[in-house]
């Protein structure tokens, strides 16, 4: 995978999967499409630390700048820095307000350290600024196959969901329901680059692309929780359903005014080979393999409460012990 490839679920995911398969579709969104927002300005937010108890210290640390690179800070052996997003939601953000904050506080108390945050927007490079660089110690969210980071054991597994109103009763499962080709369809977008996620291919794959609205996944950068436009979309009856990441659809779909349904894309493999569960890690540096140790004791330790974590963010959580479908191992399945 290429080393520009962005992270994280929904935004990582549109880009990852493109990147892996060397595919770029073009799809028509129809309307007015948001321009992708300038970071120039956006990443200069100090970090921030939280105690073992989730206080936040309102003392700045290390400011970072998209134009400048910063020297890596000196880390206390009993510091946690975490590399993150501070307007990410439901995963993170500088409030600390985010299921991956909340973790982060967990494996620190584990561990008997502080949480300490270095703060970028998760754009193209992020590894190489925050992690790579030294800025950093750990992300808390990364696909387990990801290959810049040495990842941890698994913590969870989740699936890209289709998002109905409930009024509609449409529950809709897979992208061969003769029903999408009456719908508008929601996707978000990377932006001008038009490296976009499984189900722009999915849906291009079945000549359903004018059908297709898109939603540019770093959204209003402004804006509080920008990638929530998706799910808001679908509320107000802009477009009939969404295809989204499970956990950021989960979340936002339990907070909605409008009642919301939320069902898992199957299969997981789709006929264009491309993977719509993928389980989920912890992501070190290359190489850290003690840190990689201590942090898979903590989430064999800490299973329970980190199960119950993503409860209460309302994600999806695919619960059978089969292996996720990698890209690899859908591009087998296809040639056999």
């Amino acid at each position: 995978m290429s080393s520009g490839s962005s992270l994280w679920p929904a935004i990582l995911f549109t880009t990852i999967v493109a990147a892996a398969t060397g595919a770029a579709v073009m799809i028509i969104t129809g309307g007015r499409r948001g321009e992708p927002p300038s970071i120039d300005g956006v990443n200069a937010m100090p970090a921030a630390t939280f105690g073992p108890a989730g206080r936040r210290d309102p003392t700045p640390l290390t400011p970072i700048t998209a134009a400048v690179p910063v020297r890596a800070p000196l880390h206390d052996p009993h510091d946690l820095w975490v590399c993150a997003d501070p307007n990410n939601m439901p995963f993170s953000n500088s409030a600390g307000q985010g299921f991956e904050n909340q973790i982060a506080t967990l494996v620190a108390d584990d561990l008997g350290r502080h949480v300490r945050y270095f703060w970028e927007p998760q754009r193209r490079g992020f590894v190489r600024t925050t992690l790579k660089a030294g800025n950093c110690d750990v992300v808390i969210g990364v696909p387990s196959a990801y290959e810049l980071v040495d990842a941890t054991r698994p913590y969870y597994r989740s699936t890209y969901v289709f998002v109905t109103r409930r009024s509609r009763g449409l529950r809709l499962r897979s992208f061969d329901d003769p029903r999408l080709s009456k719908l508008l369809i929601g996707i978000q977008i990377t932006g001008e680059d038009y490296e976009n996620p499984p189900a722009a291919h999915a849906l291009a794959s079945r000549h359903l692309a004018e059908n297709v609205r898109g939603f540019p996944v770093y959204g209003d950068y402004s804006h509080a929780a920008p990638q929530r436009t998706v799910i808001d979309a679908v509320a107000a009856g802009r477009v009939d359903t969404a295809v989204v990441w499970g956990p950021l659809a989960g979340y936002f779909a339990s907070r909605s005014g409008v009642p919301l349904d939320i069902t898992a894309v199957t299969p997981s493999v789709d006929r264009t080979g491309l993977p719509f569960v993928f389980e989920i890690s912890m992501g070190v540096r290359r190489g850290a393999i003690a840190f990689r140790a201590q942090l898979d004791d903590v989430i064999d330790r800490r299973q329970a409460d980190l199960r119950a974590i993503l409860q209460r963010f309302a994600v999806p959580v695919i619960e059978d012990d089969t292996p996720a479908p990698t890209i690899a191992m859908a591009r087998a399945a296809q040639s056999s």
